[in-house]
């Protein structure tokens, strides 16, 4: 309350001193339909921004006076006008760097798959590694897994290693694996699977930790070129209307500062470290969150196991494809995570963890619950990342202990075309609980995983609203009781990512005080049908009060 009458007060002495000094606004959107997405859902028509601050909402009447001769008015043409997305779960350089890379999400066939790397190799110098693809095998018919002499018969000298669309899983060709030192006496990794064929030899596919066994001998990028694929994300966030991230990735702090100082930073950032490492921002005395408005530092990610199309996520039984297995938990979810996540707590950091499994959720909100119970109240704002399958005796756990469910909706129109063949319907009635999450009281946020999926909030909204899947063959929705408003989907987009940061006061909603963040949509997206939300575009991204992107 202390925060939020100081911050109202000083945008009114703002306001009035600008009013009596006779200045005036630097940006003024006029003739627009504003959805401030406010506890009142209030609707304006203008909306008057100065020094990276929203000064005034109201009708093009009230901001009339704002408008100077340095003014830029901006005629919003009747269209909507709300706070930008802020994606609460992003790998913000790696998608960067994957606008660069092979592109295999597409790939409709083992065929197509092998010919897209031939054709990106004719790009490279050589010897030269191939990197990025998010394939997804669920696209081909028979849906086998990729093999090494699949990618040998076209790789020449270059070493391969691309990965499956969900990042747990990734295949090499026979180079990369013979650099890596893997072969068929090469031993398993906790955390991780090497699949062989019937002879004991690796295939070339890796799964979870067993990734690491070739990613460690791939050349790390240079800080230019680490630099180049941040500026390459941030100009695509700023043309899709995201304004602000929560970065996954944890390593790339220093490109975003260089980018911050040369001015080419279009993207508001919060980042942080691994869990297990939870030493090196403790030490620092780094509490969540420490920073700017522009780049903040301050949590910790941690695994509890992979995913559902790599089989890797940890269920309570087994697979219906695979009986075998229920599963791959990382090691450190029985071992040492309660210890990491306690020890984080207590130096005041952030812990979100990955869980896609219901027993990997049930392991971490155990953990969470004794951490609370051990270390005592504060606002802490734990997190799970994805939440994709829950018990359904799980779900009032979320809100009953504070944990913020930070889910990607755009990941079920994938997951909803083969999920039934991993898992039974009763175990499916707790998958992507937005409806049920959302009515137990839950804080849930939105994102969306890119690059593992496209970085597009409209595509989430469309996924969060009608539930469809990609094949067209739920045109009611997957599970529709699971279903969600519009409203609803872009509050958790919005507010429900601002809160996952700690950020509900500064940014979320379009009032008076708040920092000047939002887009101008081609669409009505609280009118149209439902079906087509996914079609429309952003015309305008506003951040910090100064115009960013614009649709030509």
């Amino acid at each position: 309350m202390k925060n939020a009458l100081f911050l109202f007060l000083v945008c009114l002495l703002l306001t009035v001193s600008t009013l009596a000094q006779g200045m005036s606004a630097d940006v003024v959107i006029t003739n627009g339909n504003v959805r401030t997405m406010d506890a009142q859902r209030t609707v304006a028509r203008s909306i008057a921004m100065l020094n990276g601050r929203i000064i005034a909402v109201g009708s093009d009447a009230e901001t009339k006076s704002l408008i100077g001769p340095r003014t830029r008015v901006i005629d919003a043409g009747g269209r909507i006008v709300m706070p930008g997305f802020n994606d609460a779960h992003v790998h913000f350089t790696s998608g960067g760097f994957q606008l660069s890379l092979v592109d295999l999400r597409s790939a409709a066939s083992q065929a197509e798959f092998a010919q897209r790397i031939k054709d990106f190799i004719t790009r490279l110098k050589p010897g030269e590694w191939v990197l990025g693809g998010r394939w997804d095998h669920e696209n081909w018919k028979p849906n086998d897994l990729p093999t090494r002499q699949l990618i040998d018969a076209v790789s020449g000298d270059h070493p391969v290693f691309v990965n499956r669309l969900d990042g747990h899983m990734a295949v090499a060709n026979s180079l990369a694996l013979k650099l890596a030192g893997v072969n068929k006496d090469t031993k398993d990794v906790a955390g991780g699977l090497i699949v062989r064929d019937a002879n004991g030899e690796p295939t070339g596919v890796l799964k979870d930790t067993a990734m690491g066994l070739v990613s460690r001998v791939i050349p790390d990028p240079t800080f230019d070129q680490e630099v180049k694929a941040a500026k390459a994300a941030t100009d695509y966030a700023a043309s899709l209307g995201v304004t602000s991230v929560q970065d996954m990735t944890a390593l790339d702090f220093a490109a975003y500062e260089e980018l911050l100082n040369t001015g080419q930073l279009k993207t508001r950032i919060y980042s942080g470290g691994v869990l297990t490492e939870w030493r090196k921002l403790a030490d620092a005395r780094i509490r969540a969150p420490f920073g700017n408005a522009m780049l903040r530092v301050g949590n910790l990610k941690g695994y509890a196991d992979g995913s559902l199309g790599s089989r890797t996520a940890w269920f309570f039984e087994p697979y219906h494809d695979d009986p075998g297995t229920s599963g791959i938990p990382r090691p450190e979810v029985t071992t040492t995570m309660l210890a990491d996540a306690s020890n984080a707590d207590k130096n005041g950091l952030q812990v979100m963890v990955h869980a896609i499994g219901d027993h990997s959720n049930a392991a971490v909100l155990d953990i969470y619950e004794r951490v609370l119970r051990d270390n005592g109240p504060r606002d802490r704002r734990f997190r799970i990342e994805h939440a994709q399958h829950l018990r359904l005796e799980d779900i009032p756990r979320f809100a009953k202990l504070g944990v913020v469910p930070s889910m990607q909706p755009v990941h079920l129109t994938d997951d909803g075309r083969w999920a039934g063949d991993r898992l039974d319907a009763q175990r499916l009635k707790g998958a992507y609980a937005f409806r049920s999450l959302l009515d137990s009281g839950a804080h849930l946020a939105f994102g969306t995983d890119w690059a593992v999926a496209p970085l597009n909030p409209l595509f989430g909204i469309w996924a969060a609203v009608t539930r469809q899947t990609t094949d067209g063959k739920n045109p009611n929705g997957w599970f529709p009781e699971q279903k969600i408003s519009v409203d609803e989907a872009v509050y958790c987009y919005t507010v429900g990512s601002a809160y996952a940061e700690f950020q509900e006061k500064e940014k979320g909603t379009l009032e008076v005080g708040k920092i000047a963040d939002m887009i101008i949509l081609s669409d009505d997206i609280f009118k149209i049908d439902p079906v087509k939300i996914q079609n429309v575009t952003v015309l305008t991204t506003i951040v910090d009060g100064r115009v960013v992107f614009e649709k030509k």
